[in-house]
């Protein structure tokens, strides 16, 4: 940055002005002697001498007159000036002024100076941008999107830690593959209720794999693992189709205390949120508690409930499904009472049930589904057989994998075992609260079983 200053002059510069000024006065006072003093002085100056004592120290500052009145005033150099020689001139004729150092003649109070006529800046180069610098940041989901993406990612994290008491991801860390690392995957699949025969054929194919692709790291096995588990699995993944040309007719069954009700409540939460209306139906007559719950739901969700007190499930059942069909509902859900499969007259009943239903609709009902609660293990898969038998299912739900549950069960379950037919898996649940409930998918479930 350039800086630009008035420049005072020094003090040695400032008495030669001096002097030369004052040499320009001497030629002059000569001529002006008479034009400055008059012809005659005034009485009062030519009796000054009687005035003044005559030792008075001031007798030689008062102009004497002469004969003629006039005052002849002497004016001598010296008394004006001190002395200067020539090297002092010198001196100060050939003195250069510093401008990084002008505090010592006396510039620092006065402010900076700058012609802006005379000196103009020479314009900055435009610099080139950066690429990238200036580039939109990547667009970021909608608000309703990342929710989803946010509550989809916190409902798998449940998923993963209700599926890890199985410990099956704990083996591969530290793990070499060995005979021994086999052996431990055996008895973690078998200890997740996967079951003997499912078990036995993971670990066939799993050696397989290892040689044929020649595997040498235990996440490369792990991978691996979890691929065969999820190709087992993907049978059982089935979405539910929900037609809306017709009043779809949905019964579901159960054992006590599976989570019929709630996930019932949750469902119509589902429903309602991709634009299908919604009618329940109380099947379970006998139990108060139950009436309340299916409408403490239905007020929730903005539904109308169907209940009798004491009534014939049935008969509900009936009415349930007229009554959808003539307000034009897309949705019917239709609870039942809690029984278990070895209760007959009960099985009995939820035959009866059915039979009415397709009484009011021919091609009713279009989906069975089966509550299954997850931390019973291998004998979840006799409840599916029983089931299956009475009612015929087309689907199940399989609840509470957040507890204890293995999830294993889902493996022996497509491995056909026991005589059981694999039966799809619409939804799995892992909390009480509505996001809780999500699809079935095979390679999710798998990924988290195997952690």
């Amino acid at each position: 940055m350039f800086r630009f200053f008035r420049k005072k002059k020094n003090k040695d510069e400032a008495r030669v002005d001096e002097v030369e000024q004052t040499l320009e006065t001497k030629e002059e006072v000569a001529e002006a002697e008479a034009e400055v003093l008059p012809q005659e002085m005034p009485q009062e100056t030519q009796e000054s001498e009687s005035i003044l004592p005559e030792n008075s120290s001031f007798d030689n500052l008062w102009p004497t007159p002469d004969a003629q009145g006039k005052v002849h005033i002497k004016v001598s150099l010296s008394d004006a000036l001190p002395p200067i020689s020539d090297e002092e001139l010198e001196r100060a004729a050939l003195a250069e002024v510093r401008e990084d150092d002008l505090s010592r003649f006396g510039y620092g109070d006065e402010p900076d100076y700058v012609d802006e006529e005379e000196f103009e800046t020479e314009p900055e180069p435009e610099t080139e941008p950066v690429p990238g610098m200036h580039e939109e940041p990547d667009p970021q989901p909608e608000p309703e999107l990342q929710a989803v993406l946010t509550d989809k990612k916190g409902w798998f994290s449940r998923l993963k830690s209700g599926l890890a008491r199985s410990n099956i991801g704990a083996i591969f860390v530290g793990s070499r593959i060995d005979e021994d690392l086999f052996e431990e995957l055996e008895n973690s699949l078998l200890m997740a209720d996967a079951g003997g025969i499912a078990t036995e054929k993971i670990i066939n194919e799993l050696r397989q794999a290892v040689k044929k692709q020649r595997l040498e790291t235990a996440d490369e096995v792990k991978q691996a693992l979890c691929d065969i588990i999820a190709s087992y699995l993907k049978p059982l993944e089935k979405l539910f189709d929900i037609h809306e040309d017709r009043t779809n007719v949905v019964m579901i069954a159960g054992v006590n205390g599976a989570g019929k009700t709630t996930s019932i409540g949750k469902l119509a939460y589902h429903f309602q949120a991709h634009g299908a209306s919604m009618l329940l139906a109380a099947g379970d007559t006998f139990r108060a508690a139950a009436r309340e719950q299916l409408q403490q739901w239905g007020l929730r969700n903005d539904v109308q409930v169907i209940s009798q007190q004491g009534g014939d499930p049935a008969s509900v059942a009936f009415d349930a499904v007229n009554s959808g069909k003539a307000k034009g509902t897309t949705v019917v859900m239709i609870d039942t009472a809690g029984r278990l499969p070895t209760q007959t007259h009960l099985m009995e009943e939820l035959k009866k049930i059915k039979r009415v239903i397709g009484k009011a609709d021919p091609t009713a009902p279009h989906e069975v589904l089966l509550v299954v609660d997850g931390n019973t293990g291998q004998n979840a898969l006799s409840q599916i057989k029983a089931f299956d038998a009475a009612i015929g299912l087309t689907g199940l739900l399989i609840t509470k994998l957040d507890g204890t549950a293995k999830g294993g069960v889902l493996v022996a379950l497509a491995s056909g075992v026991q005589g059981v037919r694999p039966i799809p898996v619409y939804w799995i649940g892992v909390g009480e609260a509505l996001e809780d409930l999500q699809p079935f998918v095979a390679e999710e479930f798998a990924q988290a079983l195997v952690g």
